[in-house]
């Protein structure tokens, strides 16, 4: 009788993918490139495959970005961060942008370190990927809805669809993002599943202090958020006053490396906003007395001594303080100024509840990482399984570190499955 690996060899290989989406297309790509001889069938249970990738980037698609050193990199990764380190060594944005390259699409670099097509259309990428599948031989089965997924002591999987047709694999994978069955096939073959809650938001906060000043900027603060039970957590950036509270980069970042916490409190917790982190509480006190000194006839409302605040948040914040409108800085007194001082270094906001990001779908959550190897994106539970995208436990903050996660996973997936049918 032959073994179970000599059953494998003695015909095609099988490799079956779950998701078309960039995860999936990715791994099926790779395999098919490396193993002509195999059979890689990828499954989309919907009509359309590479939906994200149309979407992102508001239909541009932040392709990944320009961070080429593995250490800085995984920095951006609230979740998965310690274990796509080794990853991003084998697959980079570097290697990202060159496999692209050699297929005829060209990637661009914005100031902000993000990377999109030249032609700045998602559909330059989507069809890159579909181009490559088709030319690598993969099957494409659409409307493949699978509904239930065993595995028997010979290894092989068979994957029953909603039409009550079978599909039987040597290796699987799975790249279904954070829909719902993927996680629950994975569930289904022992593998523990963390929540998703959402990462990537903005923060709803009702306070005087940004009441009418919606589109009002600040080109670099320093957030510090604290829910109850968790440790602070602070992150630095950009950030915008809108009519619902607060966005920008730096609140999004924050609102990734808090997601679990702030889900937690019921997105109730406490934000504290250094408005000019360049500049100490004595250096800010320093600079109002020299101003003080120097224009004592100025009124105060009007007349701010930092050039990198906003003027209007400024006027808001003197009102805010008690300051009278015809106030002039002779008049200003030692308690006033302590007032603006801490309300610069450290004005304390509560965030009442989330908003959205509407270029970003990303969530936290998925596969709990400890029951995969990174080395090669196979199940440390199920042999022959493997996992890709963002079905595990891996997410990224907004500049296209979630697909770069993508790319990495599956192309490392992809070639492991074909290494390990020898």
């Amino acid at each position: 009788m032959l073994s179970p690996e000599s059953q494998v060899n003695s015909r095609s290989s099988r490799i079956v993918i779950i998701g078309g989406g960039a995860a999936g297309y990715f791994a099926a790509i790779r395999a098919a490139e490396l193993s002509p001889g195999s059979l890689v069938t990828l499954l989309e249970a919907t009509r359309r495959v590479l939906t994200k990738v149309h979407l992102s980037g508001g239909g541009r698609c932040n392709v990944t970005h320009h961070c080429f050193e593995p250490v800085k990199l995984i920095e951006n990764y609230p979740r998965g961060s310690r274990e796509l380190r080794g990853a991003f060594t084998r697959f980079q944005p570097r290697d990202t942008v060159a496999w692209f390259e050699s297929r005829g699409v060209k990637l661009k670099v914005e100031s902000d370190g993000r990377m999109f097509p030249v032609t700045d259309q998602a559909a330059t990428i989507a069809t890159c990927l579909e181009t490559a599948a088709a030319k690598a031989g993969v099957k494409i089965n659409l409307g493949a809805s699978v509904v239930k997924l065993q595995r028997d002591e010979l290894g092989e999987f068979t994957l029953t669809l909603k039409d009550g047709s079978e599909v039987k694999a040597d290796r699987l994978m799975i790249a279904t993002g954070s829909a719902p069955v993927g996680l629950e096939l994975a569930a289904g073959l022992g593998h523990k599943i963390e929540p998703h809650v959402p990462s990537l938001f903005t923060f709803n906060i009702k306070d005087q202090r940004l009441q009418d000043l919606s589109g009002v900027s600040f080109a670099d603060v320093s957030l510090t958020l604290q829910c109850s039970g968790s440790k602070k957590i602070e992150r630095r950036g950009p950030m915008l006053i809108t009519h619902w509270g607060l966005s920008g980069p730096a609140v999004l970042k924050l609102s990734a490396f808090g997601a679990v916490s702030l889900h937690s409190s019921g997105y109730q917790a406490n934000l504290q906003i250094n408005c000019l982190p360049n500049m100490t509480p004595t250096q800010l006190d320093a600079a109002l007395r020299q101003y003080k000194n120097e224009h004592a006839r100025r009124g105060v409302l009007k007349n701010g001594p930092f050039t990198d605040l906003p003027r209007r948040f400024w006027e808001t914040l003197v009102t805010v303080v008690g300051i009278s409108d015809d106030l002039t800085y002779a008049d200003l007194s030692r308690h006033q100024m302590e007032r603006l001082v801490a309300e610069l270094h450290a004005g304390s906001y509560q965030i009442t509840g989330k908003g959205v990001f509407k270029d970003e779908f990303v969530s936290a959550g998925g596969i709990t990482l400890k029951e995969v190897d990174f080395r090669t994106l196979e199940s440390r539970l199920i042999p022959g399984l493997y996992f890709a995208g963002e079905v595990l436990a891996v997410d990224g903050i907004t500049g296209g570190f979630n697909f770069q996660a993508a790319w990495t996973t599956a192309w490392i997936a992809g070639q492991a499955m074909v290494e390990s049918l020898g």
